[in-house]
């Protein structure tokens, strides 16, 4: 190989780079995590390939390099033989810089999936809605707490009415002035989220992708949208079991010689699309819809053997498997294609 392969050791601030030569000659760098450091180094260097890994800064720094004409590769950090040249005893920047420099050369990399820019737009927009609702669920955890404490109870409603329900009640004076500065600030909140939610349901008249998954039972715009903005691209996984790995919901496994362990999901991927995914679950075991009946019958079946809360993970993962089939063969929902669970002991039909 006569092109030279550069490692770049990503960080927020600053940044270790090792450009390799073909003859093996390295180069060592240290700048500043900037777009200005960046093309100030590697500008003037002659077209190569860069191996960095997967995190915060990597796509813009990517994108970045490539418009200085490098080729860029953004590997999978959990990929041990990306650092199979690395002593485990001794672990400096330097040394991961080499690394990876070295495994760019060799070619012991897994690339990681880079999203588009419309799916990495939603998913960012996902982000700001769970850290919106995450701190109105706090509020009103605290509001509901001070009223209790006062011998008071909240009538139950929904997020956005409990503001109402509270001033409904027949607050201590000292009581409204402790509440006053939480219903201050509950009010935006209650309008960015509603904001939010109408952002994303207008992805299913936009993404025909989103729409199809939103047909499935428990899954909305929300969940839809989060889903397809991490998977992004389905063909990338060969098997529904790789999907439902890829998401987390699969259990673990430490298993040697004649032993077998199998314990809890490996909560692998995006959490906040394995939480929603499990949020679909529950949805679809407290409904009382015909189209979810065979989905029911078999969560409870498991439930009876295993308990409620890995019943529904089990869900969560069918569920899974259904959105991977249902985006393949681009087909919606169909609840006849789910079968109602064979009672145990039964003989299979012919």
């Amino acid at each position: 190989m006569t092109t030279m392969t550069i490692g770049v050791d990503l960080h927020k601030r600053e940044s270790q780079l090792c450009l390799l030569a073909a003859d093996g000659t390295a180069t060592e760098r240290r700048i500043v995590t900037s777009r200005e450091r960046f093309t100030a180094v590697l500008g003037p260097v002659p077209t190569a390939r860069v191996l960095l890994e997967a995190s915060t800064e990597s796509e813009w720094v990517a994108r970045h390099l490539e418009s200085l004409g490098h080729t860029v590769i953004v590997a999978d950090p959990n990929y041990a033989p990306m650092y199979a040249t690395r002593t485990r005893r001794v672990k400096t920047d330097k040394r991961d810089a080499r690394a990876l420099a070295e495994a760019c050369k060799l070619g012991a990399y897994r690339p990681a999936h880079r999203l588009s820019e419309a799916r990495r737009h939603v998913r960012a927009e996902l982000a700001v809605r769970d850290a919106l609702v995450r701190t109105r669920t706090r509020y009103i955890a605290l509001a509901k707490a001070l009223v209790r404490r006062d011998g008071l109870r909240v009538p139950g409603s929904e997020s956005e009415r409990v503001a109402q329900r509270i001033a409904a009640l027949a607050l201590s004076p000292a009581l409204a002035t402790e509440l006053a500065p939480l219903f201050t600030v509950l009010a935006p909140l209650n309008a960015e989220i509603a904001a939010a939610d109408h952002r994303l349901t207008a992805q299913t008249a936009t993404d025909p992708v989103v729409a199809l998954l939103a047909t499935a039972p428990g899954i909305g715009p929300v969940t839809a949208s989060a889903l397809v903005a991490t998977i992004d691209d389905i063909t990338r996984f060969h098997s529904a079991h790789q999907l439902e790995a890829y998401l987390g919901v699969v259990p673990g496994e430490r298993s040697s010689g004649e032993q077998r362990r199998v314990g809890r999901i490996t909560k692998a991927g995006n959490a906040r699309t394995r939480w929603l995914l499990v949020e679909a679950a529950w949805r679809i075991l407290r409904s009382r819809g015909t189209e979810t009946a065979a989905l029911r019958a078999w969560t409870l079946a498991i439930a009876t053997r295993r308990g409620k809360r890995i019943a529904i993970v089990a869900l969560a993962r069918r569920l899974a498997g259904i959105v991977y089939a249902m985006w393949r063969d681009g087909v919606p929902y169909t609840p006849t294609k789910i079968r109602m669970p064979r009672p145990r002991g039964a003989a299979p039909t012919a």
